[in-house]
């Protein structure tokens, strides 16, 4: 930490610290940030190292460097990530078939025995469009049936060898009725979609029967609380979330093309389901993300000045347009503060924000607020439905707001209308 500190003091010899500005440090961090070869722990011990010195230094603006953001930049997006894990060429080590499940669950081998079998898996999928988190899911229990099953090739197995998995899952590994229904549509897409067997009678396997379980959510208070124990792009990104009722991915994959400012809207793409979407862009958001779209500006311009300024396209967009990774409407509206080298391409971009960092924020918030509610990012989207349809929104708008495909998930939220459950006066109550 020591190290740390002097280095950023070497970095301004003539200058005291007294004499320095929130600007200053801005600067020294995003010029750290260039650094692909610094770790991840590297760049966070530095801006705390930063932080801690200009705090003894006594300095009057120590809160207006957004210290949370640049911690949050430490963390670098990892090669399996579900926003860059399909950004290879043909015959590159997929990032679906990676090192988590193989420390994890031990399914190195079984992955590389039965990699033709799990390669015509990832060709069915993608050629249907399905999103890459189904892919993961789906290869991820197709191994583990594989295992299960003494690496025998699903093949030579039928519903006999799927039933005592499931069975397995259920009763000995005690798993969720959610998890047990993952599993069962990842074997029910290998046999039927890869393996053409579509004389497998599946309809045999009843369904695990997930509880109904009530959303939490915020009261106004809460809510204000809540995001008043937040600061800079942690607290912007949770008002976000809360006044747009967006899914924490859909926010920190936002770009700036998506930001329509003139209409009051934002533009949700590639959403769950693989639909487009959209969402109110609060009013009391406007100025503050216009402030931060105006210093992500700035920092892609520096980028674009020492030869980077690249960002991920999806969808092969960057063969389609070559130009296109480094046009500012393709950037994310919240950028990291460090560059990063892709591993496998050698491509150096700047990558969104890693979700954790939110996550964690927000955690940390509800903590500090005194909120003994079980609290997370996905909370202010359930907050956001519920208070819409208190201010008498039709069950159908908020439908669309939230991006359900059937409106019966949308219902759920209509339990807080109730009060009281179901609106009854507790006779408690009516005691004099």
């Amino acid at each position: 930490m020591v190290r740390r500190a002097e280095q950023y003091i070497a970095a301004f010899p003539d200058r005291k610290l007294a004499e320095q500005s929130p600007a200053d440090v801005d600067n020294y961090l995003a010029e750290l940030g260039r650094d692909t070869q610094l770790k991840d722990w590297q760049f966070r011990q530095a801006v705390d190292a930063i932080r801690i010195l200009f705090e003894l230094a006594g300095v009057g603006w120590l809160s207006q460097v957004d210290w949370s953001q640049w911690r949050a930049s430490a963390r670098r997006l990892e090669p399996g990530h579900a926003t860059v894990a399909r950004d290879y060429e043909e015959g590159q080590a997929e990032p679906s078939r990676g090192a988590a499940d193989a420390r994890t669950d031990g399914l190195a081998r079984i992955r590389e025995t039965h990699s033709a079998l799990l390669d015509r898996v990832i060709k069915a999928i993608r050629v249907r469009g399905m999103a890459i988190r189904t892919e993961q899911t789906y290869l991820h229990w197709i191994a583990r049936y594989i295992a299960f099953s003494e690496d025998r090739s699903p093949a030579d197995l039928g519903p006999l060898e799927v039933g005592r998995f499931l069975e397995h899952l259920a009763v000995e590994r005690r798993v969720s009725a959610s998890t047990q229904n993952l599993a069962l549509n990842a074997l029910v897409f290998l046999y039927r979609e890869v393996l053409g067997r579509e004389d497998l009678d599946f309809g045999a396997f009843a369904r695990a029967k997930r509880p109904r379980r009530l959303p939490t959510v915020l009261t106004h208070a809460e809510v204000t609380a809540l995001l008043g124990h937040l600061d800079g792009v942690h607290r912007l990104m949770a008002s976000m979330l809360y006044g747009t009722g967006m899914r924490l991915m859909e926010c920190v994959r936002l770009r700036v093309q998506d930001v329509d400012f003139g209409y009051g809207q934002i533009l949700v793409r590639n959403a769950k389901g693989n639909k487009d979407r959209v969402v109110p862009l609060p009013e009391r958001a406007q100025g503050t993300l216009s402030a931060h779209l105006a210093r992500v500006r700035e920092q892609h311009e520096s980028d674009l000045a020492d030869g980077y300024g690249e960002v991920y396209l999806p969808d092969a967009l960057a063969r389609k347009y070559p130009n296109a990774a480094k046009d500012w409407r393709w950037q994310y509206v919240f950028p990291s503060g460090r560059l990063a080298r892709d591993p496998r391409s050698g491509a150096v971009r700047r990558h969104h924000l890693h979700e954790s960092a939110l996550q964690k924020a927000v955690n940390r918030a509800a903590r500090e607020a005194g909120i003994t509610k079980r609290v997370g990012t996905h909370t202010l989207r359930h907050s956001f439905a519920t208070h819409v349809l208190q201010a008498g929104y039709d069950i159908r708008t908020v439908q669309e707001l939230l991006g359900h495909a059937d409106v019966s998930t949308t219902m759920i939220y209509t339990h807080v209308l109730n009060r009281g459950g179901k609106g009854v006066q507790s006779p408690l109550d009516a005691l004099a």
